[in-house]
């Protein structure tokens, strides 16, 4: 799946900021490091959401590393919705081709794209896997 670099940094007045670094206007806090990193996921989920929901470009993330920078994963439904999308981007193909190949209508595959909405069975999981000829989870 996915996973963002985020610069952890200790505020002088205690606690962590985060700042995510490939979508800068997506930042939180939290007093301790773990409390910093589960915001942090619950920030990034929303930011893509929200980018995804609005029909915004979603940037790749980039692979920084370095001292205080953690990649953070946003939740599951989250990156396995952008991640299928950017796979069929990526392969140009629209949703009602995939759709089609799949041998579902379109309505139900634009759910799967949906992050908020996402539930694909083991099943429909296994053909878009077969029809990427990529993983997106272990079966």
């Amino acid at each position: 799946m996915i996973a963002y670099p985020a610069k952890f940094e200790k505020a002088a007045e205690g606690g962590y900021t985060v700042e995510f670094i490939d979508i800068p206007s997506c930042v939180t806090e939290g007093d301790t490091l773990e409390e910093a990193k589960a915001m942090a996921k619950e920030a990034i989920s929303a930011m893509l959401y929200s980018l995804d929901s609005r029909k915004m470009a979603i940037p790749e993330p980039s692979t920084k590393k370095g001292r205080g920078i953690y990649c953070i994963e946003p939740e599951l439904k989250v990156a396995f919705a952008i991640t299928l999308k950017k796979e069929r981007e990526r392969m140009r193909l629209s949703q009602k081709d995939v759709a089609e190949r799949m041998s579902v209508n379109w309505s139900y595959y634009q759910r799967i794209e949906n992050p908020r909405r996402t539930n694909p069975t083991l099943k429909t999981i296994d053909k878009l896997q077969k029809i990427f000829n990529r993983q997106f989870i272990s079966l």
